[in-house]
């Protein structure tokens, strides 16, 4: 199957699908080697990665588009991407699904955010766009497609400003307009978790959950984020800061001591980096056709 249909296969089971939230190939490439059956790749990493810039809306169509491209093509695993709010109006949306098909990406998710939108985890307001032109940018999207195995996500940015009731709501219309995941991004707190389940339930669709670090959904067992009715959990923030966490662990080493040889076992070997970039095959493949 292709890395699609793997996607569109496993979300009509009843498993946990786990994508772990990268920002560059090469971090693909270690979700791969570790089993995973699905990678994220994170907006707010990529504007990160590529800009040094918080996710604020600066990254646009051709610039992820293009990064996606190089990800999907060095994994067979199904690459999910963030999408943003399809950078436009209709007629953006489906360049938008049409550029993210091209580059080999099994899913998208687009979000109700005003533009530019601002990552769902950084503080300060996240309007939403009317509920009308909302739908109809997803009725957009499921329409552009020209694979029936690419996946549309719908993400509602409603809960922070207009409350739990009113991302249900929206999330249902999504569905209507033929939405195959939902996705609400829902405000930290005590009551963040019984939010996520309600808004599972009470939409009665496959759904997505971020699993921000810190945040109280972190906790919940993967058993009971799929009972309740999420069929993909996105651990976005992982490699971005898994990785800024140990470069600036190692800079300061570096600077302290003038060294690294005290990192030693806290970094990979120069033959363990090969090895994640496949040099093997590379060498086999020289071994068979070089003469």
């Amino acid at each position: 199957m292709t890395p699609r249909q793997q996607l569109r296969a496993r979300l009509a089971g009843d498993a946990l699908i786990v994508a772990p939230g990268i920002y560059d190939a090469y971090g693909a490439r270690f979700v791969q080697q570790a089993g995973f059956d699905a990678c994220y790749m994170t907006g707010n990493g990529v504007s990160a990665s590529l800009l040094g810039r918080p996710d604020v809306g600066l990254v646009d169509l051709t610039l992820i588009t293009q990064h996606a491209q190089r990800v999907a093509a060095c994994i067979d695993l199904p690459l999910i991407c963030d999408a943003d709010t399809g950078y436009g109006n209709v007629v953006n949306v489906r360049r938008t699904v049409q550029e993210f098909e091209t580059a080999g990406v099994a899913a998208i998710h687009l979000e109700d955010q005003v533009s530019p939108k601002r990552c769902g985890h950084l503080p300060g307001a996240r309007p939403v766009i009317e509920l009308g032109e909302a739908v109809s940018k997803i009725e957009a999207a499921v329409a552009a497609r020209r694979d029936p195995d690419f996946i549309i996500i719908a993400r509602t940015d409603a809960d922070g400003g207009h409350g739990l009731d009113e991302a249900i709501r929206r999330g249902k219309a999504f569905r209507k307009a033929g939405a195959d995941v939902l996705f609400a991004e829902i405000k930290s707190g005590p009551a963040m978790v019984e939010n996520l389940r309600r808004f599972a339930g009470e939409t009665a669709a496959p759904c997505l959950v971020n699993v921000t670090m810190g945040s109280p959904v972190e906790k919940v067992p993967a058993a009971d984020l799929a009972q309740w009715g999420f069929r993909i959990a996105i651990h976005a923030g992982l490699a971005r800061n898994a990785a800024g966490f140990a470069i600036r662990e190692a800079l300061d080493v570096l600077k302290r001591t003038g060294g690294t040889h005290t990192l030693a076992g806290l970094m990979l070997t120069g033959d363990d980096y090969n090895a994640v970039l496949g040099i093997a095959d590379v060498e086999a493949w020289e071994k068979q056709y070089l003469r």
